[in-house]
């Protein structure tokens, strides 16, 4: 039995939290009061960024309105982000990204849970390659780096460019492909494309033949691959491992990302990268009342690839055991699929699919893609005169 109203706080907007607040829609307890602290009104879908890049989407396209979804839960919206959590005292520390607009100095909750996806600390890569933070276009967060892709093709404009990905996952493969798309129709043809692996295999997490598939793409787009890492970034272009210097206008920064700094003096069991260790039931083993999804966090039973995918694929069974959690009722196994369909774009109107070892490509995975993405979009953008559930009736017990 609850005595008085129960505390849900979302850190975070990502994949699964966009689910948690349609379901809050649909089932939402009277004695819940939820409150969301995300940095930006919209949620970027990061699948989408590149067909943004190669001026296939437009920024609406990619963005899923958060103030009709958090309305429609009957939730409340605090703009900032987080810079503490004591995980003992149930209390998150926030500092303010609206304008004039004031954070309480403590948020308190009974229940927490965390999608704040992966981030980029730029004092750990200054470290790591000094002058990146100042000189590079980092990927993360996505929001910025949307935002600023075009300032790159007005650049494009003015002379030809050289561009160097730094970072051949997925990630980086991607925009690289839509950002060579985007200039060559642009008719920009002096323009000259680098992929720096970082020593490391393209495409490293894939299959043998997918790697093949994206190195034959590579070539056929006249793009040049170095097995090099990137040292530094100066005012004439890269320092490379081999003591070179690659001249570079425009790097696009797309390496791994860091988990949140402020989860290391938390309380919280952390993995060895710093992210949130979670259970079966997506929960924290350390604090039963956290939970978490996404790349802030790692499953300590089955560690599995982030992707935006399993983020997904998340979001419905986290919903299911927050409120299951807040109702006392017992929590339900998240069994993360063994393989996953993976859809990787290269430029806009051709895709790879991945599903184990199987793979294919052509213009038709790319529809398939395109599809899958406007789905999801569609089916979590809502009208923005939705109606608020401030009526929630309490859920049968």
């Amino acid at each position: 039995m609850h005595h008085g109203i129960k505390k849900l706080l979302l850190l975070g907007a990502g994949h699964a939290h966009v689910q948690v607040l349609a379901q809050l829609a649909r089932q939402r307890p009277a004695d819940l009061d939820v409150t969301v602290l995300t940095p930006y009104p919209y949620q970027t879908c990061s699948a989408m960024v590149p067909g943004l890049v190669a001026g296939r989407y437009s920024e609406a396209d990619c963005q899923i309105p958060l103030d009709p979804l958090i309305r429609a839960a009957g939730a409340k919206w605090l703009q900032g982000r987080c810079t503490g959590l004591d995980a003992a005292a149930q209390t998150v520390m926030a500092a303010s990204t609206g304008k004039n607009k004031e954070l309480p100095p403590e948020l308190r909750y009974d229940l927490l849970s965390i999608d704040t996806g992966a981030v980029i600390h730029r004092s750990r890569l200054e470290a790591e390659m000094p002058g990146a933070s100042e000189r590079a276009l980092i990927v993360r967060p996505t929001e910025v780096f949307a935002s600023l892709w075009p300032r790159v093709l007005d650049m494009a404009r003015e002379k030809p460019l050289s561009i160097a990905v730094i970072g051949a996952g997925a990630t980086g493969l991607e925009l690289l492909f839509a950002a060579e798309q985007r200039l060559r129709e642009a008719g920009f043809q002096a323009t000259q494309f680098t992929l720096l692996t970082g020593g490391a295999d393209i495409a490293a997490r894939y299959p043998a033949g997918v790697r093949r598939r994206v190195l034959r793409r590579l070539k056929q787009r006249g793009i040049t691959v170095l097995r090099e890492t990137c040292t530094g970034i100066g005012p004439q272009g890269l320092q490379l491992g081999s003591g070179a210097t690659l001249l570079c206008d425009v790097p696009l920064l797309a390496i791994g990302a860091h988990a949140p700094a402020w989860l290391q003096g938390s309380g919280l069991a952390l993995s060895d990268a710093g992210q949130v260790l979670v259970n079966a039931f997506q929960q924290s083993p350390s604090h039963a009342n956290v939970f978490a999804a996404g790349d802030v966090c790692t499953r300590a039973d089955r560690p599995h690839a982030q992707s935006g995918v399993n983020a997904v694929r998340g979001g419905p069974p986290l919903a299911a055991n927050l409120l299951a959690a807040h109702e006392g009722q017992s929590l339900k196994v998240h069994h993360p699929p063994a393989n996953t369909l993976n859809l990787l774009s290269c430029g806009a109107g051709h895709a790879i699919a991945t599903w184990g070892p199987l793979h294919a490509e052509g213009a038709w995975v790319w529809r398939w893609k395109d599809r899958i993405d406007r789905a999801f979009m569609a089916r979590y953008t809502l009208p923005a005169t939705a109606p608020r559930a401030d009526h929630a009736q309490p859920q049968p017990r």
